[in-house]
């Protein structure tokens, strides 16, 4: 097939962020798709001011430079989307193809994918990263009225136009279930774990270990990905604030950026743990990022106490799998009930910060559950959540989705992980 991937966010491994476009449109090469993505150049000086390409790995790659970031507030976020929307859709219309897969967030990448997809007379597939705009809504960064009813409205079109819908989690594909689209339409593929980048490496461990004076042989707690409203990193400030007042060794270290990183340091400053067991650094390349695992002794994903962030589907989860680190949680949802369920970590939902403490104090230095909880990790990532597993899964998808059977997507990938 000749495929089409909108995606605004896209990264190679030598960015900084998530690479799962990255990993399947490889994956959908090297079984022997022709593979188009349309994306944004985020960065302040593009290479050209238009559109440009590259090929990454044999991915055909379109660039439009359109400057984003998290930081920025909202209102400059949403011109960056809809300026992408447009120039994505004069570009879609210009390439040939099967079909046209479209993935989220954030939720106007349909804007562009409709239309081509509907004067190419080709089949759409929609995935949903965010359940968007549940969130914002949730959050309340999305409180007029109108362009609440606007973004139900594309929502309800992005779900109701597609021949099927990839879901990144349980919860997410219960939030489009919710708008009355057909379950048996909804495949669940998560995030993935890349087990052979990520695998355990002593050496990468100890070099990360031996560039920071502050870190030595200490148990590391690590969180890596964004500092953003509904990440609420800042919980990590309240946590180390707990482990110094029991006198703990444990170093906690942050690494990303967002539009609440300097809230953090200012909290964390305040709070006197600031480069005293709280370390945070700037966002590193992905390929980079399996070193900051290997170095740690446990690993986290952390979201606000919401109902609509449960069903987040987070990288850093599948990456603390891959690297067969005890994975530490302080939110509900399917992936506190799978930390349980495969006794993989630490699932602290609902629990007070300062009980929290002392559990991570006595686990991070008990050697025989680290060892234990770590091999379950890694067994969970290589048996449900491998990438080539999922890269499968949604090539087959894809597949039935350009015959018009879009209905087989669910018994291709219902998402159930017992």
């Amino acid at each position: 097939m000749i495929i089409i991937y909108l995606h605004q966010y896209f990264n190679t491994p030598d960015m900084p962020g998530g690479t799962r476009s990255y990993e399947m449109a490889r994956r959908m090469v090297k079984a022997g798709h022709s593979v188009h993505i349309i994306t944004s150049f985020r960065e302040e000086k593009p290479p050209r001011k238009e559109w440009f390409q590259t090929d990454e790995e044999g991915i055909q790659v379109h660039w439009y430079p359109v400057r984003y970031s998290n930081s920025m507030g909202f209102v400059n976020r949403i011109k960056a989307f809809f300026t992408f929307a447009l120039a994505a859709r004069k570009k879609a219309l210009e390439i040939d193809a099967d079909l046209i897969f479209a993935t989220s967030t954030p939720l106007t990448i349909a804007l562009p994918a409709i239309p081509a997809a509907r004067k190419k007379n080709i089949p759409l597939v929609f995935e949903v990263r965010d359940l968007w705009p549940e969130m914002p809504i949730a959050i309340g960064a999305l409180k007029h009225p109108v362009l609440r009813y606007f973004a139900k409205k594309l929502e309800y079109w992005a779900y109701h136009s597609s021949e099927a819908v990839v879901a990144l989690s349980p919860g997410m594909k219960e939030g489009v279930m919710r708008t009355g689209y057909p379950a048996n339409r909804i495949g669940v593929i998560p995030n993935g774990s890349d087990n052979i980048e990520f695998s355990y490496d002593i050496e990468r461990a100890a070099r990360f270990r031996s560039k920071r004076e502050w870190l030595g042989d200490a148990p590391l707690l690590v969180y890596a990905g964004t500092f953003g409203q509904v990440n609420g990193v800042v919980y990590m400030v309240e946590l180390a604030k707990a482990l110094l007042g029991i006198g703990s060794d444990i170093k906690i270290i942050l690494v990303g950026d967002g539009s609440e990183r300097e809230g953090v340091i200012s909290a964390a400053k305040s709070s006197n743990v600031y480069e005293v067991n709280l370390f945070i650094e700037p966002p590193l390349p992905k390929k980079e990022i399996a070193s900051l695992f290997s170095a740690a002794t446990m690993a986290s994903n952390l979201v606000i106490d919401l109902p609509e962030a449960r069903a987040n589907s987070a990288n850093k989860f599948f990456d603390t799998l891959a690297s067969g680190r005890p994975v530490f949680l302080n939110h509900g949802g399917w992936m506190h009930d799978i930390v349980n369920k495969k006794e993989c970590g630490l699932a602290m939902w609902g629990v007070p910060i300062k009980e929290v403490a002392k559990i991570l104090d006595v686990k991070m230095h008990d050697l025989r559950w680290l060892e234990e909880t770590g091999q379950a990790a890694r067994k969970l990532a290589e048996e449900y959540f491998a990438r080539d597993i999922l890269a499968k899964q949604l090539m087959d998808i894809l597949k039935v989705a350009s015959q018009e059977e879009g209905y087989k997507a669910e018994a291709i990938s219902p998402g159930n992980y017992a």
